[in-house]
């Protein structure tokens, strides 16, 4: 076990970038949609790294390529709607974890109601199973999506659907373009965020697997492994402690960054305890006031989510996520200040891939 700290790192306001996006958004939105609206406009799928944008003229293009990488040049974006359908605008991590708080700032900094003008705005590519009836060109290889085959194998200790991905034309092209199929149709099927929720491991077969079902069937299987965890629980396990004495740690499980995606911060509570047994894990009076001390952790809502407790050698670390904009790390000082059997130390630093909690998960 690693009870550990790290040092505070003041936490950055969201970009300013974000706010320029959407003042230029506004003075370019007509011509844009000019240009959606135009007969010779057409949509179809989009290749990873390529922007789905037919009909948008090359300046607009790259003025709007220009500032989505203002925000992050990882960002990927889409437009798609126009034609009677409201018109809509994606801004996409390609389903990294790094990159979901900065598109969730996105999309609550857009306009709304009115000042949207028609026009729908997405954190993360959403589910369009009508994407798997076109054909998805990739380079100079055009794949037609319905020979898309997936192999689904269900990991229920993990809550994960591990993919093997098929499709005859991957006999003939690269990998990278075997996975870039695999990406696309995975994300047109469950939509980003529940790409990166529950399914797992994904591999690219040349054979059709056994029991290969269409991707319209993968929602089907992954609610049956989802159905048990609608309610997180908390796995427990044993452990020693740098000096070798008894640990304890509790993990709670599934824990998902898209639940969470202004929790950029990690927090690590160190709270000591006075009362322990002859192995140095807490006892009454400590007990009870260190499970009092977590439900006031759990009551603070969507702005900081309890991830693992580590507990051992007269000391508890409770670590948590936290919207750094949210001003809770000021409460949790606060909290920490309170507690009555030892100086508490409140520590953060950013982690908007949720790295520390690597060693924790099963």
């Amino acid at each position: 076990m690693g009870i550990f700290r790290r040092p505070r790192e003041a936490s950055a306001a969201t970009p300013a970038s974000i706010s320029d996006f959407w003042e230029w958004w506004e003075r370019r939105r007509p011509d844009i949609e000019a240009s959606i609206n135009a007969p010779e406009a057409g949509a179809g799928p989009a290749a990873e790294g390529e922007h789905h944008a037919d009909g948008l003229p090359a300046p607009i293009v790259e003025e709007l390529t220009h500032r989505v990488h203002r925000i992050h040049p990882a960002l990927q974006w889409e437009i798609g709607g126009g034609d009677g359908d409201s018109p809509v605008l994606t801004l996409t991590g390609g389903g990294d974890p790094e990159l979901r708080g900065l598109t969730e700032r996105w999309v609550r900094a857009a306009p709304s109601g009115d000042a949207a003008h028609g026009w729908r705005f997405h954190p993360a590519r959403q589910p369009d199973l009508e994407m798997l009836e076109h054909k998805l060109l990739l380079g100079d290889h055009e794949f037609d999506l319905d020979y898309v085959k997936l192999g689904m194998r269900a990991d229920t200790a993990r809550a994960r659907v591990h993919i093997s991905a098929y499709h005859p034309d991957f006999l003939f092209v690269s990998e990278e373009q075997q996975l870039q199929v695999a990406r696309h149709v995975l994300d047109w099927s469950m939509g980003e965020d529940d790409v990166a929720r529950w399914i797992g491991e994904v591999t690219i077969a040349t054979e059709a697997p056994v029991d290969a079902l269409p991707p319209a069937m993968l929602r089907a299987v992954v609610e049956q492994i989802a159905e048990p965890f609608e309610e997180p629980t908390w796995l427990t396990g044993e452990g020693r402690t740098p000096r070798g004495h008894p640990a304890r740690l509790g993990a709670r499980f599934p824990l998902h960054r898209q639940d969470y995606p202004l929790c950029d911060l990690h927090v690590a509570i160190s709270v000591p305890y006075r009362h322990s047994n002859p192995d140095r894990l807490p006892v009454d009076p400590s007990s009870s006031a260190l499970r009092k001390f977590e439900k006031k952790l759990a009551a603070l809502g969507d702005r900081a989510v309890l991830a693992v407790r580590e507990t051992g050698d007269g000391l508890r670390v409770f670590h948590l996520y936290a919207d750094p904009d949210s001003g809770v790390i000021a409460e949790l000082d606060q909290l920490a200040a309170s507690w009555g059997e030892g100086k508490a130390k409140v520590a953060s630093t950013n982690d908007p891939g949720w790295r520390a909690l690597a060693p924790y998960q099963p």
